[in-house]
C-alpha cells in the first residue's frame, strides 16, 4: 500500500485546510441525534434479515399459497429486484423530500406489507406486495451512508461502523436459527411479522432521530426524473435475469434473453440521457477516482466472499438433508463472535490502527479459514463447523468494518461533503454495487458448484463403471443385503446400483464443495492484492477526532 506522510508531520498550511475540512464533520454528541443513527443502521440490517428469511422459508410460503417451483422463483426475484430498483431513485426521493419523510413513509409501507403477507392467499397479490416490501425496504440503506457521514461525530463514527457490521452481517448468519425456531414454535408466518414489529420502531427512532428539513425549493436546473426511472428499470431487469438465470438456463432461455437486453437498453438510455442533459442530483465525475473504484471493487467482490457462510456451509449441510433448525448452528457462531468483534474493530480504528490494515487483515483470514474448511468431508456435521466459524467472524467483521471505514473516509476525502448530492450518490453508487455483488455473486457460485459437481460426477463415474471389479463386489454385496426386504433378485439390485450411484453423487458434490472454498480463498487473496493499490488517507479516525477537538465546529451541510 502505498504512503503518505501523517497529519502530524504535513506542514502547516495542509493541516490548517484539513482542519478546516474536519470542523464541517459533526463533533458532539447533543447535535448528532443517536436515535437516527439507531434507525439508519436498523433498517439496513433489517433489509439483510428479511431478504434471508424470505430464501429461508420459500419452501412453506410455496405450500401455503398452492405454488409450485418455478412460480416460487419468481418470490425471491420480485423482492430483490425491487431492492435494487429503489436504490438509484432513493438520490432523487432523498433529494427531493428528505431522508427524513423518505424513511418514515418506508418504515410504514414495509410494516404494513410485512404484516399483510403471511395472510394472503393469493399469487398476484403476494408478488405485488413483496415489491412494495422491497421498494420500502429498500431506502433504508442508501440513506444509512449518506446519514452517518453528516450526522454521527467523527470520534464515534468507527464504533457506529463496528454496530452497523453487526447488524448487517449478523442478521445473514443469525437468519437460520432464527427461522428454524420460528418454524418449529410459532409460525412460519414470523419470517415477515419480525419486519413488521421492528419497522415501526425503526420509524420511531427515525422520527425523533431525524432533524426535520424544509422541502426543496425549486430553482436552478431541474432534476431528471426519467433518467432515474431508465437506470432503476435497467438495474431491476438485469438483477432479475441474474436471480433467475441458473434455474432458466442462462442464454438458452428466451425470458433471461429478454430480461437482459431490455435491462440494458434502459440502463443505456439512462447512460444516455445523463451525457446529453447532466442531472443536478447526481455527480458522477465524483466517482472517477481509482480508490474510489478500488473500493467499489472491493465491496462487489465481498459479497462473494460472504457466501462462505450464507452459501456454501448451508449447502453442505442441507444437500444431505439437514434443514435450517439443523444447519443453523453451524453459522450461528459467526453471527454471535461478530457481536463482539465488530465493535472491537470499531475501536482499533479510534486507536488510529489503519482502516486498510484491518481490512487486509479480514479478507486474509477469511482465506485462510476457507482453506481449512476445504478439508471438508461427506461425513462433517454443524458441530465441524465451529471452531472455523469463530475465525470467520473474526475475518468478516474485521474485512467488513475496515471496507466500510474505508468507504467513509474515501468519501470525506475525495470531496464528498463539499455537496450533499455527493454524498447522495456515493451511497446510491455503493448500494448498487452492494446489491448487484450478492445477486451476482450468488448467480456465479451456483453455477460455478452445478459444473463442477459435473465434472467431478463424470471424473468419479469413469472409475465406477459395470464390470469393473469393485463395482461388480460392492453391487453383489449390495444386492445379498438388500435381497430379504427387496421384490425379489431384480428388486434388490436395482436398489443397490441406486445406492452406488447415490454414493457416487454425494462424493461427486463434496469434491464440488471443496472448489468452492478453494475459489473464495483466492477470491480473498485477490482483493488483497487489489486493496493494496488504495491510496493512503491522509488522517486516520483519531486524527480527524483530534484536529476536530481544536478547531472551531460549524453545523455540516447537512441533507437537502
Amino acid at each position: 500500500m502505498s504512503s503518505a506522510p501523517v497529519a502530524t508531520t504535513q506542514p502547516v498550511t495542509e493541516t490548517g485546510r484539513l482542519a478546516a475540512f474536519v470542523s464541517a464533520l459533526p463533533a458532539d454528541l447533543s447535535h448528532s441525534p443517536l436515535v437516527g443513527v439507531a434507525a439508519v443502521i436498523m433498517g439496513a440490517g433489517l433489509t439483510s434479515l428479511a431478504g434471508r428469511l424470505l430464501s429461508l422459508g420459500l419452501p412453506d410460503l410455496r405450500g401455503y399459497i398452492g405454488i409450485g417451483v418455478d412460480e416460487g422463483a419468481w418470490v425471491g426475484t420480485a423482492f430483490n429486484a425491487s431492492i435494487m430498483f429503489i436504490g438509484p431513485l432513493t438520490v432523487y426521493l432523498g433529494a427531493i423530500f428528505g431522508p427524513r419523510r423518505v424513511l418514515l413513509a418506508s418504515t410504514a409501507i414495509f410494516a404494513i406489507a410485512s404484516a399483510v403477507l403471511p395472510l394472503v392467499h393469493s399469487y398476484p397479490v403476494l408478488i405485488l406486495l413483496l415489491m412494495l416490501a422491497g421498494f420500502s425496504c429498500g431506502t433504508f440503506y442508501p440513506l444509512t451512508i449518506s446519514f452517518m457521514l453528516l450526522n454521527v461525530p467523527i470520534r464515534y463514527l468507527p464504533i457506529a461502523i463496528g454496530v452497523y457490521a453487526t447488524f448487517v452481517e449478523g442478521a445473514l448468519n443469525f437468519a437460520p436459527s432464527l427461522y428454524g425456531v420460528y418454524r418449529d414454535q410459532l409460525s412460519w408466518g414470523w419470517m415477515f411479522w419480525t419486519s413488521a414489529l421492528v419497522a415501526p420502531v425503526m420509524g420511531v427512532c427515525a422520527y425523533f432521530g431525524i432533524p426535520r428539513k424544509p422541502l426543496a425549493k425549486p430553482g436552478g436546473p431541474k432534476p431528471s426524473f426519467a433518467g432515474f426511472m431508465y437506470a432503476s428499470s435497467g438495474l431491476a431487469l438485469l438483477q432479475a435475469a441474474l436471480d433467475q438465470g441458473q434455474r432458466l438456463d442462462w442464454w438458452r432461455s428466451g425470458v433471461f434473453t429478454a430480461l437482459v437486453a431490455a435491462g440494458t437498453f434502459l440502463f443505456s438510455c439512462a447512460i444516455v440521457r445523463r451525457l446529453r442533459a447532466p442531472n443536478p442530483l447526481v455527480d458522477l465525475p465524483y466517482l472517477r477516482n481509482w480508490s474510489t473504484i478500488a473500493l467499489a471493487i472491493g465491496l462487489f467482490s465481498f459479497r462473494f466472499v460472504l457466501l462462505a457462510t450464507a452459501f456454501v456451509i448451508p449447502l453442505t449441510l442441507s444437500f444431505r438433508g439437514l434443514d435450517a433448525a439443523q444447519y443453523g448452528p453451524a453459522v450461528l457462531w459467526t453471527g454471535v463472535a461478530e457481536i463482539v468483534v465488530s465493535v472491537f474493530a470499531g475501536y482499533l480504528l479510534t486507536r488510529g490502527v489503519d482502516s486498510r490494515l484491518i481490512m487486509a487483515f479480514g479478507f486474509a483470514t477469511i482465506a485462510t479459514v476457507c482453506l481449512v474448511n476445504a478439508g471438508f468431508t461427506s461425513v462433517w456435521a454443524p458441530e465441524n463447523y465451529f471452531r472455523t466459524e469463530l475465525m470467520m467472524a473474526v475475518g468478516q467483521a474485521f474485512a467488513f468494518v475496515g471496507l466500510v471505514s474505508s468507504l467513509l473516509l474515501q468519501a470525506m476525502f475525495s470531496g464528498g461533503l463539499e455537496s450533499p448530492f455527493r454524498v447522495l450518490t456515493f451511497s446510491a453508487f455503493i448500494h448498487t454495487v452492494r446489491i448487484f455483488g450478492g445477486q451476482l455473486g450468488v448467480a456465479i457460485m451456483g453455477r460455478f458448484v452445478a459444473e463442477q459437481e459435473k465434472v467431478h460426477s463424470y471424473l468419479l463415474g469413469l472409475h465406477v463403471q459395470v464390470g469393473g471389479a469393485v463395482t461388480d463386489y460392492t453391487v453383489r454385496l449390495l444386492t445379498a443385503g438388500l435381497a430379504p426386504r427387496s421384490n425379489g433378485t431384480a428388486g434388490a439390485a436395482g436398489r443397490a446400483v441406486g445406492l452406488v450411484a447415490s454414493a457416487v453423487r454425494v462424493q461427486a458434490n463434496t469434491l464440488a464443495f471443496i472448489d468452492a472454498f478453494h475459489l473464495i480463498a483466492w477470491v480473498s487473496v485477490a482483493l488483497l492484492i487489489l486493496l493494496a493499490t488504495v491510496r493512503r488517507f491522509p488522517m486516520s479516525f483519531r486524527d480527524l477526532a483530534a484536529v476536530g477537538a481544536g478547531a472551531p465546529q460549524a453545523r455540516p451541510s447537512s441533507q437537502p
